[in-house]
């Protein structure tokens, strides 16, 4: 056999080699399509057969004004369309050619019954249909959203000496507190702990929380919130680091100058009002906590805990509207969990502004006609735990001076109301 015979003979034999070395590749990547992962479960596709497991309020007359709706998103659905309105800038998501996108209603829709339930991420994809992993990466990002969109207009801290005069009208005029700027408080949400952080205790059974610190104004509507920092922190270590402070402290942002008591000539600062967690300072007033109070000092408490429980009632509604505040939050990363409680304060605001009588209704503390307290509905649910309280504080002689000066007004004929005397 000649050499050029033996050449072709060998290359022949390499050109079948390689033509059954791609044909068994060919049949290898058939055989991995065939068996690889489907990219959306087969009882998630049943989502777009089946709309009746996803209720919204496009389905008219499915949902009208007085439905069932309200009760599980907390919002009408002339309000949940204009919430829908202005996040889909943000959220909106494009289809691709493997599946298509979440749209921006099925998103709210999740959001808001993940918020208002508290339900746990699996019974959320099992009653919706969709991945409980895709549920927990777009339910923060809709609350990101909707904190984003509705805060300058429904949760904007006043920031000109009109603002603050208005705040402290409403509540001169519906809690007998003059010069007041808000009713502060601070509450714990718990979150559950990340991997690897603490003791080697079943964090299952002992979660972590973070703290949600509020100023209220006489309407249970919330004007500066601060939320993510340590839960273990007392209430006025977490005042002491937030902006508020600063503000009260320096007399920025525009805190109006003292002002005359009504029907007074007695100079006073404003303040706010907060429980005897806080220290006391000439900007913020505290209850007495002798022991032996003389009956001007519990006149005083009297009616510094009027004022305050404005704070306390606007917590409980919002938990009670908001329950997943109640539930411990299973999301990984704190500045996730501060999107979810941002969005439900925002949410409370827009609400409590937009549709008071039927948001608040019953649940909320009402006063009697003699001024006793009639319990809203929200004190049957658990409470969101109070912060644990500090070892001690510095009270300056003018703090001091402030309290004891309003403790005189409001045992004067010019600063007392009626009832005040039946309460002590």
């Amino acid at each position: 056999m000649s050499h050029k015979m033996r050449m072709a003979l060998a290359l022949s034999a390499l050109g079948l080699l390689l033509v059954e070395k791609e044909e068994r590749q060919r049949r290898r990547r058939k055989r991995i399509r065939r068996n690889r992962t489907k990219w959306v479960q087969s009882w998630i596709l049943q989502r777009q057969a089946q709309e009746e497991v996803l209720p919204t309020p496009c389905r008219e007359p499915e949902f009208s004004e007085t439905s069932d709706f309200k009760d599980f998103a907390r919002l009408f659905p002339v309000q949940f369309h204009s919430l829908k309105e202005l996040i889909s800038p943000l959220i909106r998501r494009q289809n691709t050619n493997y599946r298509d996108c979440i749209s921006v209603e099925e998103r709210l829709t999740v959001t808001l019954w993940y918020l208002a339930t508290g339900g746990s991420f699996r019974s959320l994809s099992h009653h919706f249909r969709m991945g409980m992993s895709t549920i927990r990466q777009f339910i923060p990002e809709t609350c990101a959203a909707i904190y984003q969109v509705l805060k300058e207009k429904y949760l904007k801290c006043p920031d000109t000496v009109e603002a603050w005069q208005q705040v402290a009208e409403g509540f001169q005029a519906r809690w007998n507190f003059p010069n007041c700027l808000g009713a502060l408080d601070g509450k714990h949400v718990n979150i559950r702990p990340t991997p690897g952080s603490g003791s080697s205790v079943n964090k299952s059974k002992h979660p972590s929380s973070i703290v949600l610190m509020a100023l209220v104004d006489s309407s249970h509507r919330f004007l500066y919130i601060d939320v993510g920092c340590n839960g273990r922190v007392s209430e006025s270590g977490v005042f002491a680091g937030c902006s508020l402070q600063d503000a009260l402290e320096k007399r920025i942002s525009n805190i109006p100058s003292p002002a005359p008591l009504p029907a007074s000539d007695l100079l006073a600062p404003y303040c706010i009002v907060a429980d005897k967690a806080f220290p006391l300072k000439e900007y913020l007033m505290k209850p007495y906590s002798n022991r032996k109070l003389t009956e001007e000092q519990r006149i005083y408490n009297f009616r510094l805990a009027r004022a305050q429980q404005v704070v306390e009632n606007a917590f409980g509604v919002l938990a009670n509207r908001f329950r997943v505040l109640l539930s411990t939050i299973s999301i990984q990363g704190t500045a996730k969990v501060e999107n979810i409680v941002l969005a439900c304060c925002a949410l409370h605001n827009f609400l409590q502004t937009e549709n008071c009588d039927l948001y608040m209704a019953g649940i909320v503390d009402q006063e009697g006609p003699d001024h006793d307290t009639i319990p809203g509905k929200w004190r049957q649910d658990p409470d969101l735990q109070q912060a644990s309280l500090p070892h001690g504080t510095n009270t300056t002689t003018q703090a001091k001076q402030h309290r004891d000066g309003l403790c005189h007004y409001f045992n004067l004929d010019i600063g007392s109301v009626p009832f005040q005397w039946a309460k002590i």
